[in-house]
This record gives structure tokens, sequence and C-alpha cells, in this order.
């Protein structure tokens, strides 16, 4: 593509005071890579120290004249705000700007990057639903000014051409969308429990997006999981099997990607997908080392992990990228639940493998149960799963001693008669 072809945007945010303009910088570094992401490019970051919000546009008067004088000038046809914007306030400033300048927000951005990677049936529906509920309101009511045909940033996915429709056939589409999506989340449910009869232990790959969680998959597993160095890249959940050197099988769980301010309504959306996180048994939080803003990033991601229900979960900080690094150990405090490696060139690779293999030796127990005979081919699915210790046959049935995790003590609670030795 040539840079003639490429379009541009003005990228906008607002500073409550001038110690709040550094914050609003990074963040609108971010939304520029989220720009790229989506095939533009920023022409320029105006940021606008302002108190409080203006009801009609955010911005005050004559920032709003300077936006539209630089667009003007400069032949620039979007304008992107790092914050929600309700629908009328996009009105409002498409009209102040004047000519075919369109407005999107930090939302709508994001939903245009999910249009654009969505794979899966599920994913696209997930998207479309997202689109519509968010998108829509904002956009019905323009006019023809608006037509989702023309093309651009922010036009994109599968719902495109309903946005056109009027609210009604909106509303009957997302209560469509809603019945179609509870169906696959209930076959993920199946699929899931099917998962969880196995006994193997589930690892989930989160973090930050673009911190290198496809990549490390691929490493592990060979899944040949699309990893580009782009937001969002992966979109769809992939689960793939491995054996770590220990002999032990497990399965891994690579996640959509993390970022700041990344709406309520886009976690719900995909609510059956991150719910991939929660049922977990040990979550590997990967991070970019080399950005200088890793410790937000984790911040975000731990927070994220919280509001999906799934604080409690153990977890491995795992700091990637360290081949790019001349001293790894400078960057990163040591910890026991702390590895550094490179997906891309398998360092650290074996001292992660380790730690995954301790922690889930530390989720297991030694537990006595006793089956009775009548139910006795659960203990025949005891030794395909877990490690059998020994096995007495006594008047009331078998007294078995085995090893079991979280998932092993909710198939086989029933028969617990000791646990450590307690009765």
């Amino acid at each position: 593509m040539s840079d003639e072809k490429i379009e541009r945007a003005v990228l906008v945010s607002i500073a409550a005071s001038s110690s709040h303009v550094r914050e609003c910088e990074l963040s609108l570094d971010e939304l520029e890579r989220l720009l790229s992401t989506a095939g533009a490019s920023a022409f320029c970051k105006v940021i606008q120290i302002k108190e409080s919000f203006d009801p009609r546009t955010c911005l005050g008067k004559g920032k709003v004249q300077e936006i539209a004088e630089i667009c003007k000038n400069n032949g620039i046809g979007l304008v992107v705000f790092d914050f929600e914007l309700s629908p009328m306030q996009i009105r409002n400033l498409e009209a102040d700007f004047g000519g075919d300048v369109r407005v999107l927000d930090r939302s709508m951005l994001i939903l245009d990057i999910f249009a654009l990677h969505a794979t899966s049936g599920e994913g696209k529906l997930q998207v479309e639903l997202a689109q519509l509920k968010y998108s829509a309101p904002r956009l019905v009511g323009h006019g023809t000014e608006l037509s989702r045909q023309g093309g651009g940033i922010g036009t994109r996915g599968p719902g495109e051409s309903k946005l056109e429709t009027d609210r009604r056939h909106l509303h009957e589409k997302i209560n469509s969308l809603e019945a179609r999506l509870r169906e696959l989340e209930h076959n993920r449910s199946v699929m899931r429990a099917k998962r969880d009869r196995s006994g193997i232990p589930k690892i989930g790959i989160v973090g930050y997006t673009n911190a290198g969680k496809s990549t490390l998959l691929n490493r592990i597993t060979d899944a040949g999981v699309l990893s580009e160095d782009k937001l969002f890249a992966t979109l769809d959940p992939t689960t793939r099997k491995a054996t770590l050197p220990s002999g032990e099988t497990v399965l891994f769980t690579d996640t959509v990607g993390f970022i700041r301010k990344l709406p309520h309504h886009l976690v719900k959306a995909f609510k059956s997908t991150l719910d991939e996180v929660v049922y977990s048994d040990v979550l590997l939080i990967v991070s970019d080392v080399n950005d200088p803003e890793v410790g937000e990033h984790l911040r975000v991601t731990e927070e994220v992990i919280s509001d999906l229900g799934a604080g409690d979960k153990p977890r491995i900080y795992v700091y990637n990228k360290c081949d790019a690094l001349d001293n790894c150990a400078q960057h990163v405090e040591p910890r026991e639940d702390t590895v550094m490696i490179s997906a891309r060139t398998g360092y650290g690779m074996e001292e992660l493998f380790t730690l995954i293999s301790d922690m889930l030796s530390r989720l297991k127990k030694e537990y006595t149960l006793l089956v009775p005979y009548a139910e006795q081919a659960c203990v025949s699915s005891m030794y395909d799963k877990y490690s059998v210790l020994s096995t007495e046959y006594l008047a009331e049935g078998v007294l078995v001693r085995v090893v079991l995790d979280e998932r092993g003590r909710g198939l086989y609670g029933g028969y617990i008669v000791t646990s450590d030795g307690e009765v």
C-alpha cells in the first residue's frame, strides 16, 4: 500500500491538568498503534488541558476550530478521540469540523480492529454484536452522509450494512445474535466440561496485547497461530495439548490481549472466550519486558483478570522478548514465580516448564477415597487421569490412595474419606 492511500487521522485527548499530560501522551502513543493496526496513520496528536469536559463537544471552542483548520488545510478526513464520546458529541463534532470529516472514539477504533481480525464464526458474531450495541446508536439518524458503504477506518465489519437499518430491525438483530451466541457458548461449555473430565491441567496464556502470547503458544505446541507485531492480532482463543519435560500432559490456551481503557461492553461481548481465563488452573501472565510501560501493562492485566473473577488463580509472570536486552536480570526483580524468556528464540523455556510443573504439583494433594463396588468404573478413570498410589479391597468398597488436583476433587469429592491424614 502506498503512502498516498493510507488514511491519516488527528488524534485527540484531554488532560485534566498539566500533571496529566504525560499520561495522555502515553495513551495517545498506544492509540497511534491501534490506528496503525487498523491500517491508517497519525498526522498529529492534540492534547487540550481542560478541567472538565464540555457536554457538547468535550473540547473548548478554540480547540475545535484548531482541529477543523488542521483537517481542512491538510486533507484529513478522520479525527479519533482517546476516550468515549456520546452520539450527540460525535454529531456535534462532525458538524463543527465540517466537510467529510468523520469522528471516532477509542472504542469504535478497537471494534474496527476486532472486525479486521475476527476469523472464527463465534468471533465474527461477537464483533458484530459489539458493533451493533455500541456503534449503531451513534450512527442511526445521520442520514446518507454517513453511509457505511464508503469504506475507511471505522466502517468495517460483518455488521456494517445493518447499521443503516432502523432501530427496530437493529433490536431484532441484536436479539438474534445474542441467541446464537448463547448457543455457541453452550457448545463451548460442553467442550470445556469434556476437557475438565479428562483431568488434564489447563494453562491460560494471558497478558497485554502484543506481548507475544501467540508466539509463546506456537513455541510450546507448534499451534500455527497467527503471530504479528500488531495489537489484537489474536481474537479467537486457541487451545492445544502439550507434554512438559516432566512427562505431564497439559492444555495451553491463548487468549485475546488486554489493553488500557478496554471498554466493559467489549469484555461482556467476549465473555465466552474470556471465560477460558476463569477456567484455567494456572495463568501465565505474559509481558513485553522491553516496553517502558510494562508496569502499567501488568497493572491493567491484573485488573481485567480480577474483573473476570479469576483474581485468585495461581499465576506465573512471564517476561517475554528478553532476547532484545543486554542484561535481562537488570529489568525485572527475580522472584520464584517470575521467568525471563524469548518465545522467539526459545531462551528460558526450560525454566518456564519447571515453574509450571512445580506450580501444578503444589495444586495437588493426596486423598484417600472409598469407592463402592457398584461404581468401580471411576477407579479405572482415576488411573487414566491421576496418580493412584495404592488400592485396597474392603467389604464396603475399594479404598484408593490418589493424588488429586482441584478438578479431581470436584470429580471424586463424594468418595473422599481422608485428606492429609485427617478424617
